[in-house]
């Protein structure tokens, strides 16, 4: 048994196993206080109070949701494909857990820690929208398969937008690897990328790069669906979406799905712009620590700014009326396209031409 345990694939596969297990059971245990802080804090702008009766302060009020939606009636229209209408919430749902594997919480504390993770962020983003196109089109009804295309293309337009502004980010860093986006960005609070990095000699990019966060953040909130572009799920006009023939466990696996994407999208900002993990002062002290101690307060810190930038998604929810839909494609193909094109040619230009060539 000991010369089983001592073998480097089998520590390898036991040690990644566990890490993966560590980021799921963290990311579903974060969505059930985010997406009641999401509930309250829409709540709060409206001056009402918002789930408040299970548990102290309501705090238990998603884990009675969760079990609701269990213990449910699976329903399937008479006419839908079956296989593809129950294979559809778990292919998002598969989808939305893997971009997880290549984000770093602290140095080290990553699960893959991939030369080309944002490639592989982009491909498994791009990979989503496949489960929302099965689950419009399997449910056999009109109004889910008109949420879908709605999904479909808004989600294609506005990847196009984030993809070039991660370009701006990679050319700054010179690399597509996360880990070494975020120890870039180590030390003082000028040193992260929304002021152009690599120290003041570069705070020229900052209003180019303030701009490039500002794109990211509302191209976030369409990628994901979220108010003012839930165009897919407008009570008004379709009910609600591709998942208005969904109801219980395939229900909540779609907005589980739904939810983890939105807290990627927050990462990812923090990653990108914000200097993931570093605090935006120097960490000498914490050479003194033990490492995992270390490493915890770093994990902390970025999760503080995933929550800062959840909230600002759901301020914009609360707060911003809902886009019509050709005002939706036409700031997505008509402003931040040629926009965006402008961002990588301008930090493209600084890159060869200015003080960091």
């Amino acid at each position: 048994m000991s010369e089983f345990f001592s073998n480097p694939a089998v520590t390898w596969t036991l040690l990644t196993t566990g890490g993966i297990l560590l980021v799921v059971i963290w990311v579903l245990l974060s969505l059930a206080f985010l997406l009641l802080a999401d509930r309250k804090i829409w709540a709060g702008v409206q001056m009402r109070k918002g789930p408040n009766v299970v548990g102290p302060f309501g705090l238990l009020q998603s884990f009675a949701d969760f079990f609701k939606f269990v213990l449910k009636e699976i329903i399937i229209p008479a006419g839908a494909d079956k296989v593809i209408f129950l294979l559809a919430p778990l292919l998002s749902l598969v989808l939305a857990f893997v971009g997880w594997a290549v984000v770093p919480f602290a140095p080290g504390w990553v699960v893959s820690n991939l030369n080309v993770g944002i490639l592989y962020l982009l491909a498994m983003s791009s990979l989503g929208v496949y489960g929302i196109i099965m689950g419009g089109w399997a449910s056999n009804s009109k109004y889910p398969f008109l949420g879908a295309l709605r999904s479909a293309a808004q989600m294609v337009s506005y990847e196009v937008s984030i993809g070039l502004i991660i370009i701006t980010v990679i050319l700054l860093a010179g690399t597509m690897n996360l880990t070494s986006i975020v120890s870039q960005q180590g030390g003082w609070i000028w040193n992260w990328n929304v002021f152009g990095g690599h120290g003041l000699k570069n705070l020229i990019l900052m209003p180019v790069m303030v701009i490039a966060m500002g794109m990211f953040f509302i191209s976030a909130l369409a990628e994901t669906n979220r108010p003012p572009f839930d165009l897919p799920e407008a009570e008004s006009e379709l009910v609600a979406g591709y998942q208005v023939e969904y109801s219980s466990t395939p229900y909540l696996l779609f907005m589980v799905a739904e939810y983890s994407n939105i807290v990627l999208m927050c990462a990812m900002i923090s990653v990108l712009f914000f200097g993931g993990w570093n605090p935006g002062f120097p960490t000498d002290f914490l050479a003194s620590w033990p490492l995992f101690l270390a490493n915890l307060f770093l994990a902390l810190v970025f999760f503080a700014k995933i929550v800062f930038w959840f909230f600002m998604i759901a301020m914009a929810k609360a707060i911003v009326p809902r886009y019509r839909y050709d005002q939706l494609m036409r700031l997505g193909w008509k402003v931040f396209l040629p926009m965006s094109l402008v961002l990588v040619m301008l930090v493209s230009a600084w890159r060869v031409f200015g003080l960091q060539a």
